[in-house]
C-alpha cells in the first residue's frame, strides 16, 4: 500500500470520530495554508521570542517554520504558543559536520526558495517592495547579533523594515509580524498558486486529525491490522 492510499484510508477511519463543526473548520484552515512563504529562525536565544513568531506564523497561515539551533536549542514556551505549535511543521537543523544554517539554506534553495535575510542596514530592499513571484524564506536573526554574516552571504535579497525613530531595530516577534502582515495579504490577493497541493493537504489533514483524537496511535494500529 502506498503512502497516499494509506493516508486516505486513515482519514476516512478517523473522520467519523470528529464533530462536523471541527471537520469544517479544519478544511477552512487547511485551504488557507501556504508554503509559498516560510520562516527561518536563526539561533534565537529567548523561547518567548521564537514561540511568539511561531504563533504569528500559524495565525497567518504559514505551515513550515525552520529552526536553526546549532548553538541555541529551541524550547517550547507554552504560555506564548497557546497550542499553535501543534498545527505547524517545525523543521530543526543541527549538524556536527557543518553549520545548521548551511544545511537549512541548502535545503530551502533546493526547494526553490529565495532567501530574504532581514537586516536593518539601509542598503536592503524595503519589505514593502519585495516581489512575490517566487517562493520566499524570511530569515530572522537572534536578539543580540541579528542575522549572521553567513546568512547575509547566502541571501538572495537583503530586506529591511523602514523605521523613522532613533532605534534601529524592532523585537524579532514584531519584525516577523510586520513582514508576514505585509507579504501574506499581497500573496493572497495575487494570482500566484500559493495554496498547498492536494497531496500536501492530505498529509497535513491526517496530522491534524491525529492531534484532535485521544490515543490515535492505538486506533491507527488496530485499523491497519484489520485491512492488511
Amino acid at each position: 500500500m502506498d503512502d497516499a492510499t494509506r493516508n486516505k484510508l486513515l482519514i476516512g477511519h478517523f473522520s467519523p470520530y470528529i464533530s462536523d463543526h471541527k471537520k469544517e473548520f479544519l478544511e477552512l484552515v487547511l485551504n488557507q495554508r501556504t508554503r509559498h512563504i516560510t520562516m527561518v529562525l536563526e539561533e534565537i536565544y529567548q523561547s518567548q521570542n521564537a514561540s511568539a513568531v511561531i504563533r504569528t506564523c500559524e495565525c497567518m497561515g504559514i505551515q513550515d517554520i525552520h529552526i536553526i539551533e546549532n548553538e541555541v536549542k529551541y524550547s517550547v514556551n507554552r504560555r506564548v504558543l497557546k497550542g499553535s505549535y501543534k498545527w505547524v511543521d517545525l523543521i530543526k537543523y543541527k549538524s556536527a559536520k557543518k553549520s545548521g544554517a548551511a544545511t537549512c539554506f541548502e535545503h530551502l534553495k533546493k526547494q526553490g526558495y529565495k532567501l530574504l535575510v532581514t537586516d536593518p542596514s539601509p542598503d536592503g530592499m524595503s519589505i514593502y517592495d519585495v516581489p512575490l513571484n517566487e517562493k520566499l524564506a524570511i530569515v530572522m536573526g537572534n536578539e543580540l547579533h541579528g542575522t549572521s554574516k553567513f546568512a547575509l552571504s547566502q541571501a538572495d535579497m537583503k530586506v529591511r523594515i523602514p523605521m523613522y525613530g532613533f532605534t534601529e531595530s524592532l523585537n524579532i516577534s514584531v519584525s516577523a509580524a510586520i513582514c508576514l502582515n505585509t507579504l501574506v495579504p499581497k500573496m493572497r490577493a495575487s494570482e500566484i498558486p500559493w495554496q498547498l497541493t492536494e497531496e500536501e493537504k492530505e498529509v497535513i489533514k491526517l496530522q491534524w486529525l491525529r492531534k484532535m483524537m485521544k490515543r490515535p496511535e492505538i486506533m491507527e494500529r488496530e485499523f491497519l491490522k484489520s485491512i492488511l
